[in-house]
Formats: structure tokens, C-alpha cells, sequence
């Protein structure tokens, strides 16, 4: 099988970072090629390198045998590399399909063909799966529906190589097995997959050879034959783990914190109740689009709410702003860390103390010294991969990006921490930290409300779960009662009741 892309002896350094050290990758034509390591390992900033996003040091390159050394992203687009960025790169203010054939939308007679652009983008949706207008304007799009229009993107145009950092981070089972009927249409046309990926399963399911980075340097290559999944995890982190989720061990439950009665979330939309106790982690499960983002954002005050009452231990809270839940109690990690969770060009520690300013300042003026040992308990306690807590955000790779939102919500030391999506793009060793943190939080006495797409994660980790269907909550499971074909069923009866379930 020929070689469509060879990287060889790639390096790029960063100040006090040596991102990539001596990197060697062969990516050959029909085949999906993963690539596997911690946070830090150096995966995103390989694919910026091949994207032409940033330039080595050292090393070359070869696309289809001849010399590849893009000096910028349009040079690589033009060579026929296709990327779908882990952080989305997608203009809120135009709609779908412009987004899709930025610089590229069909003329005619000198003028852009509307009807000519709305329907080549359907298709593309339709190949994603995703049901909505071309002409819908990406700033009421969620977080997983972007990343399919992303796909949808890369799709759009010639390609020879396709790399795709964190695609499904996302996306829900049916989502992703619709992603994978992509890839194998395109490499049995002799397109190159490099594919980025924490869920070690997805890795199995869709690759032919996988490399694993550690520390910015390749520790390996296997056929997928000749490889578990225990071997993959004690070459990225280093360590064996014996087990993917911590134990969740019977203890006695405290007061209800958290009391949500009838909330409607628009004057039409479905009343939702719900309760969650000192002392257990209860998650909510549901397909994209189902309203878990929304809710805990009304929970928290993000977004207006029409009717329903809020109660924290048992006193009516009105939720008019995030301000009123932080001091009601209340954090949320948001599903969206770059554009809701974080200010990318302030320092580590300045994120970490953004939520309680009162603890590092004193008179009005901020105590930087305060300041820098709160972050640098945080990172510890976090394994936060920096240079130090005066690095900004932006330089950090994006599992540490997760755990800087995750410190500050920590630092403020609230009772309730509502998490949406918390491990997306986050490596498995990374993973079972912050369940295990998660865990040790509720074991103290705090509440924990768990959002996300990864259904093992919530059977993992919660004491309980919700599950929500069209904006409604359809079912309440206890932790015995756990079984994943029951989640799902609840997840879509809302849609199988209209007889409009998704394909």
C-alpha cells in the first residue's frame, strides 16, 4: 500500500516547551491511521505542523511522494489536506452553508447561486446526519452540531488526506457510527485518515495502525492486530491502570441542594423537576439537541427562564445571572471551554481566580502572590502540563485547557458543580483523574450534576441518572438499575412517540 503522507524527524519548540522531538509518521492511501497519547503529547501540534497551521524546526515532509511544506493553511488545502480542528474554527455570524464553501460558493452569471449552495450543503448534512437548514446561522447551533457541520467541511472539498483531531468528542453513539460509515467510504476510495482519538474503543473499531506519543516523542507504531487496549494506555501515560472508573462505594446521602420545580425553559417548552442531594453524583444522559445543555444552563442562570422555581438547600434562588448562582453556591464547567470558559489571553492563574476575586484580593487590589499559590495548588492538585501559572491559556493544549476551568470552579469551592461534558478531548489517564475527582467530591459532601455524551462515563461514575428526550425528562435511574439499551430506549422514546426518530 503506497505512502500518501511521510513526516519525518519533525520538531517544534515552544519557549520552555519541546512540543514535538524527532517525530516520525508514515500515513498510507485507504487506510485510518489513529494517533493516541496524553494531553501535552504533541498530537495537535503534529496535525498544525501537517495542516501548515505552524512550521517545524526540524524534519520534512512528503505528500504523495513529492516534497509537502505548507507555509500556511491554504497551501495544505490546496495539496488536498482536509482537517476538522478539535477547537472549531467556524464564523457564528453566516449561515451553514456559507461556513461549508467559505471562498468557494457557486456562481452563477458572475452572482453566488443561493439554491446551487443550499443544496450541495444539504447533502453534506445529510452525510453527517444533520437535520437543519443550510441556511441557519452557526450561532444557534450547539457545540456538537458544529462539530458535524466541521465534518461537513472537510467533506466539501478534494481530499487526499484527512486528519481529524477529536471528532467525536461530541457526538452521541449514532452520530459517531454515522462518522465511521464516512471514513470507510473514504478510504476505500484511497483517502489517508490520521485520526485523533481519546476513546481508545473508537481507535479499535476504525484504524488499521495506530502511533502513540509521549512527551512530544513517538513511542511506538502497531497494526491495530497486534495491539490491546492495556498496551496502548501503558505506553501513552507510563503506568498501568487497573481500572477505567474509580469504584463508587455505598455512602449515606446528605440534604437536598439542589430542588428545580417546573422549570419551563420558554413559555411552550416542558416543565422539568428534579433534585440532587449533598453527597452523589447524578448524571444526565440524552441524545444531541435533547435540552441537557440548556437546562443546566437556566440552572445556573446563563439563560432566561419563563416560569419554575430553583431552590438551594431549600431557599427560592432566582437565577438572573451566573453571579446569583456562584453565590447561591452553584458552578458549571461549560461544554464549550474556549469560547464560554475560558479568557485564552490571561495566565493560568488569572482564570483560576476569575470566580472569587474576594479570596486574592484585598482593599480593591488584587494580591498577585495569593494569586500565583492558589493556581499552583490547583495545577498540582490537576496535573496541569504548563510552564508555569503565568503561561496563557491559549498555549496550553486543550485536556489542560479543561482542567485550568475545572481549578477555578474547585477554588471557589461551591456545593453544587455542574460539569457539561467535562472529559471531552481529555486522555485517558487525564480521565480517570477527574472522575476520581469528581467522585471525591461528592465522598466530601458536595453535589456533582454530570452532562454528557458519553454514556459509559455516566454509568461509570454517577449514583444516579437522568435522561432527557426532545426537552423533556423521560426516566430516573438508580445506580442498580444502570443498564445502557435502557438509557437509550428513554433517550429516543420522545422521538419514536412522533414517529420522527433520527436515521
Amino acid at each position: 500500500m503506497s505512502a500518501i503522507l511521510i513526516a519525518s524527524g519533525i520538531t517544534k519548540r515552544y519557549p520552555g516547551v519541546v512540543a514535538l522531538d524527532g517525530v516520525d509518521l508514515e500515513v498510507r492511501a485507504g487506510e485510518v491511521h489513529a494517533l493516541v497519547g496524553e494531553n501535552g503529547a504533541g498530537k495537535s501540534t503534529l496535525v498544525k505542523v501537517i495542516a501548515g497551521v505552524e512550521q517545524p524546526d526540524t524534519g520534512e515532509m512528503r505528500l504523495l511522494d513529492e516534497p509537502f511544506a505548507p507555509k500556511g493553511a491554504s497551501d495544505a488545502l490546496r495539496a488536498g489536506v482536509q482537517v476538522v480542528h478539535q477547537e472549531l474554527a467556524l464564523l457564528p455570524y453566516l449561515t451553514i452553508a456559507e461556513n461549508l464553501f467559505l471562498q468557494r460558493l457557486p456562481r452563477r452569471f458572475g452572482i453566488v447561486d443561493r439554491r446551487a449552495a443550499d443544496r450541495r450543503a444539504r447533502e453534506l448534512l445529510d452525510d453527517v446526519g444533520l437535520d437543519l437548514s443550510p441556511r441557519t446561522k452557526v450561532e444557534h447551533l450547539g457545540i456538537a452540531q458544529m462539530q458535524l457541520v466541521e465534518i461537513a467541511k472537510a467533506l466539501s472539498a478534494e481530499c487526499r488526506l484527512l486528519v481529524m483531531d477529536e471528532p467525536t468528542a461530541t457526538l452521541t453513539p449514532h452520530e459517531t457510527t454515522a462518522l465511521f460509515r464516512i471514513l470507510r467510504r473514504l478510504t476505500a476510495s484511497g483517502v489517508g485518515v490520521v485520526y485523533i482519538s481519546h476513546h481508545l474503543e473508537e481507535v479499535f473499531e476504525t484504524a488499521q495502525r495506530v502511533t502513540v506519543l509521549r512527551n512530544g516523542r513517538r513511542v511506538a507504531t502497531h497494526e491495530i492486530g497486534q495491539v490491546t487496549t492495556a498496551d496502548l494506555v501503558r505506553e501513552m501515560v507510563g503506568r498501568d491502570l487497573a481500572h477505567e472508573y474509580p469504584p463508587v462505594a455505598a455512602h449515606p446521602l446528605g440534604d437536598e441542594l439542589l430542588n428545580v420545580d417546573r422549570l419551563r425553559l420558554t413559555p411552550i417548552s416542558p416543565e422539568l423537576s428534579l433534585t440532587v442531594r449533598a453527597g452523589e453524583v447524578v448524571g444526565v444522559a440524552g441524545l444531541v439537541g435533547s435540552g441537557r445543555t440548556e437546562m443546566v444552563r437556566a440552572i445556573f442562570g446563563a439563560d432566561p427562564v419563563s416560569a419554575g422555581t430553583i431552590r438551594v438547600r431549600g431557599r427560592v434562588r432566582r437565577m438572573r445571572h451566573p453571579l446569583d448562582a456562584v453565590r447561591a453556591g452553584i458552578s458549571l464547567l461549560t461544554e464549550d471551554r474556549k469560547s464560554q470558559g475560558l479568557v485564552l489571553d490571561l495566565s493560568i492563574a488569572a482564570n483560576v481566580s476569575l470566580a472569587d476575586l474576594r479570596a486574592v484580593g484585598r482593599y480593591g487590589l488584587m494580591r498577585r502572590a495569593v494569586e500565583t499559590r492558589l493556581a499552583e495548588r490547583m495545577t498540582a492538585q490537576l496535573h496541569i502540563k504548563a510552564a508555569s501559572t503565568q503561561q496563557h491559556v491559549r498555549a496550553l493544549s486543550g485536556g489542560n485547557q479543561q482542567k485550568v476551568v475545572l481549578g477555578r470552579w474547585l477554588a471557589a469551592d461551591a456545593d453544587l458543580l455542574i460539569v457539561d461534558e467535562p472529559t471531552r478531548g481529555i486522555d485517558v489517564g487525564a480521565r480517570y483523574e477527574i472522575h476520581q475527582l469528581l467522585r471525591q467530591l461528592a465522598e466530601s459532601g458536595k453535589a456533582v450534576l454530570v452532562v454528557s455524551s458519553d454514556l459509559p462515563e455516566l454509568l461509570g461514575i454517577c449514583d444516579r441518572l437522568l435522561v432527557m428526550s426532545r426537552g423533556r425528562l423521560v426516566g430516573e435511574l438508580q445506580r442498580d438499575e444502570f443498564d445502557a439499551e435502557r438509557v437509550l430506549t428513554l433517550a429516543y422514546s420522545e422521538y419514536l412517540t412522533s414517529q420522527d426518530a433520527p436515521t
